[in-house]
């Protein structure tokens, strides 16, 4: 094997180590030859069979409704809490308070692991320590166990950053809004399964119940992820198929990223991983905006979790009869969902033709879904009068059906178009969304419910007219960014990073003789 005669000194390989580059970029440290992903795409998650992939996503859809729901089924304990150990409804809110707030760093925490050591022992290991957190709290009798487990339940959940992985492990940006579009139905629809579930629970159990459901529930879904998901971080494969071929004697020199590298976690390594959805989401007006806007959004679910009960009270819904009044936000989410995937397959074409397009094509169908979450405030608080004006119990429940909508259309656009826009940085950019929709949703669980309390005059059509205004305002950024986001992307370097990568990815692709492997493989994909 030629190598160009170029050596270097490399902290990555510790002291003193020698680094040979070859001309095609592979790494070398001694006789050691790094096989890189060019070398063995065939082995990677990006080659697996369509149904394969299908099969995998649907369990990463599984966990995450499980997560959300462990989100929001803790509000239908929360006044056999405040009963059971002589403390305000308000003060007994702060562990779900507590959870959502750790949920958001959680997701950033778990996600640098996950890339170093792959994304299937990490999401076992996620889901078994949220299980175990879930016994303490069923078998509490003290109010500060609900506090401090919940608290680590939150942080032991690798959310979004980690799934949004598995996702990324499987498709290329240019071919991933179906699956994208799939994986956003689950994260935004766990809340409510949660919702609807933990009526029944509140009604007719006991408070354990609300935690054993929880655990019964996590249980499952990781038995289901243990048996039916495959490792799919391409480092981790990339290493499995080097010493195979060393194995067989097919290439004796042949080593794998980690194997070469190291599994190096130092603390600065994973503060730079950690902080960089931060810096990210102070630095990229795009990212803060549209994380803003997505938080918002999610925040309002939670604000429902409260206004729902006094609101549907008046037409003499009980505890599961509220409950049941969320179906029509599930419904708006499907109905979301599907609306997306005509202007999906309409894009994907133009793409299968050689035409280029910008990223803010992925904001295009938004532009007409996000004025509904405002119309669906308005009318859902000046139709939440009652029946004594003679309004039915269904036409708050329309209005509450177009909130849904927008709400699921902004985190699936947001969420897609900033993994087009970044490329690489794409997991800290959406991770600057999930912080921001789990922070701002932990907060709406305190103020929520005295919001609908303590407002005078019309304490249940001021709140939401209020949150409708701000939504008002919140949502023209959409628009900025539709129109303007090619100049302002042009003076990121995140954003400007992602076309040199990629079609640096391809050209290697070609050289070594694989662009036609990997095309043919691209058409059987495409849905």
């Amino acid at each position: 094997m030629e190598h160009v005669p170029e050596t270097e000194r490399d902290p990555n390989f510790g002291e003193g180590a020698e680094i040979t580059h070859e001309k095609d970029d592979r790494v070398l440290k001694g006789d050691k030859v790094e096989l890189q992903d060019t070398d063995a795409w065939d082995k990677l998650g990006y080659s697996f069979p369509t149904w394969r992939k299908w099969q995998i996503l649907i369990v990463v859809f599984l966990i995450q409704i499980s997560m959300n729901l462990n989100a929001s089924m803790y509000s239908h304990g929360v006044a056999h809490i405040a009963e059971q150990h002589h403390i305000s409804k308000q003060v007994a809110r702060i562990p779900q308070m507590l959870f959502l707030v750790a949920y958001g760093f959680g997701c950033e925490l778990w996600a640098p692991w996950s890339e170093e050591y792959g994304r299937w022992p990490i999401q076992q290991l996620s889901l078994f320590l949220v299980n175990v957190w879930q016994i303490p709290c069923a078998l509490s009798k003290n109010f500060a166990t609900y506090a401090v487990f919940r608290t680590f339940g939150g942080l032991s959940t690798a959310g979004g950053s980690v799934t949004l992985g598995v996702l990324a492990d499987m498709w290329e940006p240019d071919e991933q809004e179906y699956a994208v579009a799939f994986l956003v139905l689950s994260s935004v629809g766990g809340s409510v399964v949660g919702a609807i579930a933990g009526g029944f629970i509140e009604a007719r159990m006991s408070l354990p119940w609300i935690f054993w459901m929880q655990l019964i529930v996590g249980g499952f879904v990781q038995l289901v992820h243990l048996c039916c998901n495959p490792e799919t971080r391409a480092t981790i494969l990339l290493d499995r198929e080097a010493k195979k071929r060393r194995k067989t004697g097919e290439d004796p020199n042949i080593y794998g990223p980690n194997e070469i590298r190291g599994h190096e976690m130092s603390l600065k390594k994973i503060g730079t991983v950690f902080g960089r959805p931060f810096y990210m989401f102070f630095t990229e007006p795009i990212v803060l905006w549209l994380s803003l806007l997505s938080g918002f959004s999610d925040a309002l679910i939670f604000s429902f979790l409260e206004s729902f009960q006094p609101v549907y009270k008046q037409w003499g819904f009980g505890i599961i009869g509220v409950s049941l009044a969320f179906i029509p936000i599930l419904i708006g989410y499907i109905l979301s969902y599907l609306s997306y995937l005509p202007s999906i397959h309409y894009f994907r074409g133009k793409r299968r033709k050689g035409i280029a397009l910008s990223p803010e094509v992925r904001l295009w169908w938004l532009l007409f879904l996000v004025p509904l979450e405002t119309i669906g405030l308005f009318g859902f608080a000046w139709t939440s009068l009652g029946p004594s004006y003679g309004i039915p119990w269904i036409v708050p429940m329309i209005f509450s059906t177009l909130i849904a909508i927008a709400n699921y259309a902004i985190y699936q656009s947001s969420i897609d178009y900033q993994t087009a826009a970044y490329g690489p940085y794409a997991a800290s950019a959406t991770g600057g969304n999930d912080l921001a929709r789990d922070f701002l949703a932990g907060i709406a669980a305190l103020y929520s419910a005295p919001m609908y309390e303590n407002i005078p005059g019309r304490p249940l059509q001021y709140p939401t007219t209020i949150l409708a205004c701000l939504a008002c305002v919140v949502t023209i950024p959409i628009y900025v960014v539709y129109w303007k986001g090619p100049q302002i992307r042009a003076k990121s370097k995140f954003a400007q990073s992602l076309d040199q990568t990629r079609e640096k990815s391809r050209e290697e692709r070609r050289k070594r003789g694989l662009g036609g492997e990997k095309g043919a493989t691209e058409k059987v994909e495409r849905v």
